[in-house]
């Protein structure tokens, strides 16, 4: 990267960028690629860097019906965590916290990943019982986690009312310390940057409208700009997957609902760690702007809309005003959706299709900016190796006729 020196950076703030050197390329399409990956969000922009990076494979196009990063990628409220209950999800889950530990340098850009901690409120006695028991799952699967009762939670948040007239009485609560937040623009700038720097192909403002398919074998891609084949397809594209799965002559088993969020002005730090309850169903953390960020579950009804609804805002600014009462009059700046896709067992979908070298990576629901690293990380050696990467397994369509769903609905239950 360029070193700046005082008079560097006030000449480049003099430009009007149109000195700035581009961050990648801006490609027209080849008539034909190794891999195709649609979708342009973080999923889709970290298989790729991993396809270059661990397998070589660097003749890739990555394919955006509009700007990279312009999805849900751009509309989540960044936590990262690791602490699922189930085997299968604590396997997947950590695998992407370890490579976040390591991501600014990997793809040498700052993603701004700050480990302040995430923390899951019980406030009835099945609450706390549940919470005991992911701690103790969480240990067993070397994860780290910790049971802090109402003290050690007063004492880790003062700004909370955890007082016995409580009307959401904090009875204790786990901690992952690892856990944290970072920088969403930066982690899909960075892959792009990444990624166009090995050779691939970031192709903006190109819709996919269907899939060349030949004797049940995907053959490449119909897009906007015309057609492009590849040898293997991967669809990363978040709440329109059973689109695109139409689109191939199929049926997932996923629907599309809206997810608001909320930023406040920006306050002195009074939050240094990222609090969660899924018992009234909000979450709240506090920007390095000091914005406080906020959300809550999906919307109920299914749609493509990233505006969501008005009750839903009116619930969770309730029970954030009943946990944190000093919050009453802080002012919303902004509110926004973004469309997730969630699948029955509120897991994934990693896995091949009835289409011959066709893959699917979706169904990630609410959690999905936490997975980025790991899912592009397992999904490039899915397509690399054309079979499941043994973490991915699990996670194959075919659960939903065998029954060996991955039922994470209790660690998942609130948006993130």
């Amino acid at each position: 990267m360029e070193r700046y020196s005082g008079f560097g950076l006030v000449r480049h703030a003099l430009s009007h960028h149109e000195q700035w050197q581009r961050m990648w390329r801006n490609p027209a399409p080849k008539s034909h690629y190794d891999v195709i990956i649609v979708g342009g969000g973080g999923h889709g922009l970290a298989t790729a860097w991993y396809l270059a990076k661990e397998h070589g494979i660097t003749n890739v196009a990555v394919i955006e019906k509009g700007w990279l990063g312009g999805g849900n990628t751009a509309r989540n409220t960044t936590i990262v965590r690791s602490n699922y209950l189930f085997d299968e999800s604590a396997r997947l889950y950590e695998h992407a916290l370890k490579l976040w530990e390591g991501l600014s340098q990997d793809i040498n850009y700052n993603v701004m990943f700050s480990q302040r901690g995430v923390l899951n409120v019980a406030h009835t006695m099945q609450d706390v019982r549940d919470t005991r028991r992911r701690v103790n799952a969480n240990r067993l699967n070397g994860i780290d986690s910790d049971y802090l009762d109402a003290d050690g939670v007063k004492k880790l948040v003062p700004a909370m009312d955890c007082s016995e007239n409580a009307r959401y009485p904090v009875l204790g609560a786990s901690f992952q310390p690892r856990a944290g937040v970072a920088r969403h623009d930066a982690v899909a700038w960075g892959y792009a940057r990444a990624a166009d720097s090995r050779g691939v192909d970031l192709l903006q403002n190109t819709e996919v409208t269907g899939f060349l398919i030949e004797n049940g074998e995907v053959k490449g891609v119909e897009t906007s700009r015309g057609e492009i084949r590849a040898g293997r397809v991967g669809v990363v594209t978040a709440g329109n997957s059973g689109t695109m799965a139409k689109m191939a002559g199929f049926r997932l088993p996923i629907e599309s609902h809206p997810l608001q969020a909320l930023v406040s002005e920006p306050l002195k730090p009074v939050i240094d760690t990222v609090i969660m309850s899924n018992q009234v169903h909000g979450y709240i953390s506090q920007s390095d702007k000091g914005d406080l960020v906020i959300g809550a579950g999906v919307d109920g009804y299914v749609g493509y809309g990233q505006r969501g609804s008005y009750s839903i805002i009116e619930h969770v600014i309730q029970a954030i005003v009943e946990m944190f009462p000093s919050l009453s009059r802080v002012r919303m700046n902004r509110q926004w959706g973004g469309v997730v896709d969630t699948t029955p067992d509120a897991s994934p979908i990693i896995s091949t299709t009835p289409v011959k070298g066709l893959f699917f990576n979706c169904g990630w629901g609410t959690g999905g900016f936490k997975a980025t690293p790991g899912s592009g990380h397992i999904f490039a050696w899915t397509l690399a190796k054309g079979r499941p990467h043994p973490i991915a397994e699990p996670y194959s369509m075919q659960r939903f006729h065998t029954g060996a769903l991955v039922d994470e609905h209790g660690a998942a239950a609130v948006a993130h």
